[in-house]
């Protein structure tokens, strides 16, 4: 199998325009067409992760945090990052990370999350905008099903639950062509009036190439008239964080002992506890506290995530209780996540987990 065919799926899963702006998802070291001989999965890519992938002959390691993050200049070694990616060059292995990206789908780190918390109805905490577009086209009234068809096979008109949405007017187009022309209706020079359909229709950024081709093969005019407009609306199952319910209402410390044997943590820095059962959980992979507004105004009881400093515990405010878990520990079942969807695609595909812990902390009891 090639490279090309585990990156596509892994990119339907989820898609590189849902990473933020300052991330580096995708294929970092190798070639796409290269035969794969078998994947090692892991949190983080270090030197020995490196190390396992060639000693199980693996020539594909998938991480969720991107080795290359802030950009390289020079590649003479004296670094881990420039260790990594010249020890990965040399055995000719390559390098994927699907972060941000993964963080941002519904059945992602912060879905996983919400999984091993057992949490009910879990929606996104901060809906993503900037990834809808909407299409707007024209075409006689006898081939408007036609056109509508072939773009919601192609993928358009899905709104959350709902699929095959759009809005129809009619009216009328006019046209004339010159010598040149072969025109559907109408005839050369003679300036035409038809009655039209005016379509409109919303589809995914990454969907517009093939949108597009799907309305171009399906209109029956030699030159179509349509407008893609960048929309500002929020894709409301794409984001960062998430939150849900519990089966039942628990008391802080009793939760916070949940927490601990459900996510397999040792420590939990954790503001005080509120006189309040904890029913409504806000949760959010590796560093969340960005999410902190978008918890309170969800009314959770308790934010879970990692990488709180000490000012922004204040922040608080006795509107709900932090549980900083820790980066590692709250994102450390994505891999687990990476190849459990891997295997379930490609069941007879030779992936591995990792057996190292790549987490740069210790702690001293």
């Amino acid at each position: 199998m090639k490279l090309s065919l585990l990156t596509r799926f892994l990119e339907s899963y989820a898609p590189l325009n849902y990473q933020e702006d300052y991330d580096n998802s995708g294929l970092i070291v190798g070639d796409a067409d290269r035969e794969i001989s078998g994947v090692l999965v892991a949190l983080d890519c270090t030197e020995e992760i490196v190390e396992e992938a060639i000693l199980h002959g693996c020539n594909v390691i998938i991480t969720h945090h991107p080795i290359v993050f802030k950009g390289l200049k020079k590649l003479n070694g004296t670094n881990y990052i420039e260790r990594v990616v010249i020890k990965a060059i040399q055995n000719n292995i390559a390098l994927y990370a699907i972060h941000t990206n993964l963080d941002h789908v519904h059945n992602g780190v912060s879905g996983e999350i919400c999984k091993r918390l057992k949490l009910k109805n879990p929606r996104v905490l901060r809906p993503k905008k900037g990834l809808l577009k909407k299409l707007v086209t024209f075409c006689p009234n006898e081939q408007a099903l036609q056109v509508r068809a072939a773009l919601f096979h192609a993928g358009a008109g899905q709104i959350s639950d709902y699929n095959e949405c759009s809005f129809n007017t009619e009216g009328f187009g006019t046209f004339k062509g010159n010598e040149n022309t072969n025109p559907f209706v109408g005839e050369r020079g003679v300036l035409h009036q038809e009655k039209e359909v005016r379509i409109e229709t919303i589809f995914l950024a990454q969907d517009e190439r093939k949108i597009i081709v799907a309305l171009l093969e399906n209109h029956p005019y030699e030159e179509v008239a349509y407008d893609v407009y960048s929309l500002d609306n929020k894709l409301q199952n794409v984001g960062a964080g998430m939150v849900g319910w519990l089966e039942d209402s628990m008391e802080p410390e009793a939760f916070l002992t949940y927490l601990k044997e459900h996510m397999d943590v040792t420590v939990i820095r954790h503001t005080q506890p509120l006189p309040k059962k904890i029913r409504r959980v806000a949760v959010c992979g590796g560093s969340g506290s960005f999410l902190l507004p978008d918890a309170i105004a969800a009314n959770a009881d308790v934010f879970i995530t990692g990488d709180f400093k000490y000012h922004e515990f204040f922040d608080a405010d006795k509107k709900l209780m932090i549980a900083d878990i820790g980066h590692f520990e709250s994102e450390q079942f994505t891999s687990d996540l990476l190849v459990e969807i891997i295997q379930e695609k490609f069941p007879n595909f030779a992936v591995r987990l990792t057996e190292h812990n790549t987490n740069p902390i210790n702690y001293f009891f």
